[in-house]
């Protein structure tokens, strides 16, 4: 598999795990005496990977139209990215204050016993965010064997027996078409 396919679908794998971190259980709180558990989605506690996921997706699409150079500056941007997402995926986790100034009702709960418990949502955080370092290394590492964006539209002038510019309009005056 050439590695413009690896990086696409690395990226996509990590736009969709990243996506699904922001809708599944960050944090879950249980306030005691009966009351209703506090459910925190990833995208109530933080909302840094669903952005790090749409940057990456940017830059994975911006590096089919550049040159070697700025697709290695991009893939450098995406596993920055990662690492971030990374980051967020390891060291966030709310305390009681925090939770509490997201959801105010639980202010007056967190005096008694809560407890709190870690959901899913972190731990496809941090998958995405290895997804996308990997993209980006793989960017780094593979650039220069990217084909351009517009190889797949031009023609060897030698496959249609014409050498240069020149007679390819001599050819299209006489009525031929010099791309068959």
């Amino acid at each position: 598999m050439r590695p413009q396919r690896v990086v696409d679908l690395l990226a996509l794998v990590a736009l969709v795990l990243l996506g699904l971190s922001a809708y599944l259980t960050w944090v879950s709180v249980n306030p005691g005496n009966g009351r209703v558990d506090e459910v925190f989605n990833g995208y109530s506690i933080t909302k840094a990977p669903v952005a790090l996921a749409l940057a990456s997706l940017v830059a994975v699409i911006v590096t089919k139209l550049a040159g070697t150079a700025l697709r290695r500056l991009l893939g450098a941007l995406v596993v920055v990215l990662g690492a971030i997402a990374v980051a967020v995926a390891l060291l966030v986790r709310p305390d009681g204050p925090e939770l509490s100034r997201i959801r105010p009702v639980l202010s007056a709960v967190l005096a008694d016993q809560v407890v709190e418990t870690g959901g899913p949502a972190p731990w496809f955080a941090l998958g995405g965010g290895l997804a996308l370092v990997a993209a980006g290394l793989l960017t780094v590492l593979t650039a220069h064997r990217w084909r351009s964006a517009t190889q797949r539209y031009e023609r060897d002038p030698a496959a249609s027996g014409r050498a240069d510019g020149a007679d390819q309009w001599k050819a299209i005056d006489a009525g031929e078409d010099p791309t068959l």
